[in-house]
């Protein structure tokens, strides 16, 4: 059977994992009696839940005589790692726009990276059937982005298919009218413009794992295309590792795909794309070669982390009560677990405490480990999320990020004045009627925790996105600090309405009645910039005598509710986030209130 590999590469929330659907759908892979989910290949709870794809999937499809594999990729910069590595196993790609959007930050970002690896695009312009949508300016302005990244002549004459993947309609027309209830013009044009692959049928194998997959089963397993002969399962292989050395093992096991599914089979063709089990500690860009020729492929760039975050065991006085896995060498193997399938993540544990350093490529990578810890059982808490410093040429060195701002006209201005304060420097402007598109040069630093202060400036109309760019020189500025101070809990029990009520005129309380605090707890937003210990656990003092003023129940204020996300944006250096399978709690470093007030006095004068 002919093959053809192709990756799906778009900004976040343009459409790829719908696509995939609906390819899936309208080809003829699937069994006659089998269904398919929405967004099938968003397999994960918390993809699902936000919309979004985390890691690459890959799958196959059968379309007449050919089998086209096709990898679905995430769209945010967090997990860009993963679009960079799948670029080595395909051929072509095709690029997702929305009709109504047009080009955005990771539009840039994943056709650079196809463009850098020489792959043959195919533009796929999305919701077309939107209101406002408007395909043809759509693909001047795709074009002009390829002549703006150095796309080759080859590269720059790209087909163009238009399509509505929601309602599994497409066609060659930008014309709303002539689309038709079929994704053939998109196969179509799969099989006439996206080459072969360029591998050799016969000679001796050469397989390169490009992405990890993980199991307790089997344990870890090398996703890749085969680039030379054929592998079979029980054979006995080397592998060359990346620090050149040499090691043999046999294949326990190997695994194809289509449709829905990942099968076991006995033996794949030079081309395919297989998953490889039977070396534990196989890593990507590691090459598997017949034993007696051994030749290694050039070696895969794994991007490093941008943004680290310390771990520890929870030693609050809720501590234990609340998770399943709660010591220290449970979250060691958790944390260990994950790196056997994300090489973006980096964990590192210090010396043999209950302390681990998590490095990641952004607040969301790590913030959806944590949300996965936390939904498995899992009770740790973190610090807030900094940038590595890295120094090079003998200088500290941060990293800068590429970043894009859509906001109303009318939150111009404080848009602008939050950036600058953030160390933004304004590269370009572009107003339409109703919107304007800033593009900033951004430190990752005034990145952290920028987005509920960006939505209040935007009105909470604003998107902003953001790529990676490089490391500078680190700039001196105070950013990232919250500039209000909190309403801390200065006693241990159920918090009751009387103390509540005593305590909201001072700022936003983050607790109801009836919720077990503890001392050191955050319960809530000062309205000034000084923290203040406060008793929300305090019950009205009963006496036998009637007040000459008759009770009134007391009313409250709707109490803030954070998000994991907002919760990590929010803390400041001294304090943590308890994170449990029940809740999320915001508290100090040092509980006691007395022994708090003494190092802040102390730290103030020094």
């Amino acid at each position: 059977m002919n093959i053809r590999n192709v990756a799906i590469i778009a900004h976040v929330d343009h459409g790829k994992t719908t696509l995939v659907d609906q390819l899936l759908k309208k080809s003829s892979t699937l069994a006659a009696r089998e269904t398919i989910d929405e967004r099938a290949m968003d397999s994960n709870d918390i993809e699902r839940e936000r919309g979004i794809t985390i890691l690459s999937k890959n799958t196959a499809i059968k379309y007449k005589d050919y089998k086209i594999n096709i990898l679905d990729t995430p769209g945010h910069a967090d997990f860009s790692g993963e679009v960079e590595r799948i670029m080595k196993m395909v051929d072509g790609v095709l690029l997702v726009i929305d009709a109504v959007d047009g080009t955005m930050p990771q539009t840039r970002f994943v056709l650079k990276k196809a463009l850098e690896s020489n792959l043959k695009p195919i533009v796929v312009i999305n919701k077309v059937d939107r209101e406002w949508a408007r395909p043809d300016k759509v693909v001047d302005q795709v074009l002009d982005l390829f002549i703006e990244l150095g796309a080759s002549d080859y590269q720059a004459d790209f087909k163009v298919a238009y399509c509505s993947a929601l309602r599994g309609t497409s066609s060659l027309s930008s014309d709303l009218s002539t689309q038709k209830e079929t994704m053939d013009p998109i196969f179509d044009l799969i099989i006439s413009e996206i080459p072969e692959p360029p591998v050799q049928a016969d000679g001796p194998l050469q397989f390169q794992g490009t992405l990890l997959d993980y199991n307790d089963y089997v344990g870890r397993m090398a996703i890749g295309r085969i680039s030379r002969g054929t592998i079979h399962t029980g054979e006995m292989v080397s592998c060359i590792r990346t620090d050149g050395s040499i090691k043999q093992f046999r294949i326990q096991k190997l695994f194809g795909f289509l449709g829905l599914h990942k099968m076991e089979v006995d033996e794949a063709l030079a081309g395919d794309i297989v998953a490889v089990s039977g070396l534990p500690d196989i890593n990507v860009g590691e090459t598997i070669c017949q034993i007696g020729v051994e030749e290694a492929l050039p070696p895969i760039k794994i991007s490093e982390p941008t943004v680290e975050m310390y771990f520890s065991t929870n030693d609050s006085p809720f501590s234990g009560k609340e998770g399943t896995f709660v010591t220290s060498t449970k979250i060691d193997e958790r944390l260990f677990r994950e790196t056997q399938k994300d090489v973006s993540l980096k964990v590192k544990r210090l010396g043999a405490g209950e302390e681990w350093i998590v490095s990641g490529r952004g607040e969301l990578h790590l913030g959806i480990l944590i949300e996965n810890m936390r939904r498995e059982g899992y009770e740790f808490q973190v610090e807030k999320p900094k940038p590595i410093i890295k120094e090079i040429n003998g200088r500290n060195c941060e990293p800068f990020e590429y970043t894009q701002v859509d906001c109303p006209n009318e939150t111009v201005g404080g848009v602008i004045e939050l950036l600058g304060r953030r160390g933004g420097v304004m590269e370009s402007v572009e107003n339409s009627p109703t919107q304007t598109r800033l593009i900033y040069t951004m430190p990752s630093r005034g990145l952290i925790g920028l987005s509920t202060d960006f939505m209040t400036a935007s009105k909470g109309y604003g998107t902003m996105t953001h790529i990676f760019l490089d490391y500078r020189p680190t700039e001196s500025l105070n950013v990232g600090s919250r500039k209000l101070g909190v309403l801390v809990a200065s006693n241990t029990g159920k918090t009751t309405a009387y103390g509540i009520g005593q305590v909201e005129d001072r700022g936003i309380m983050f607790v109801e009645p009836n919720m077990e605090v503890y001392e050191g707890e955050i319960v809530g937003e000062c309205n000034k910039s000084d923290d203040l210990a406060v008793n929300v656990v305090k019950a009205k003092e009963q006496t036998n005598q009637r007040s000459s003023n008759k009770d009134f129940t007391v009313v409250l204020k709707r109490p803030m509710t954070l998000s994991l996300e907002a919760c990590l944006e929010y803390i400041n250096d001294d304090e943590l986030l308890e994170v449990t399978p029940r809740n999320i709690r915001l508290r100090k470093k040092i509980l006691n209130t007395s022994e708090r007030k003494k190092f802040d006095s102390r730290k103030a004068k020094s």
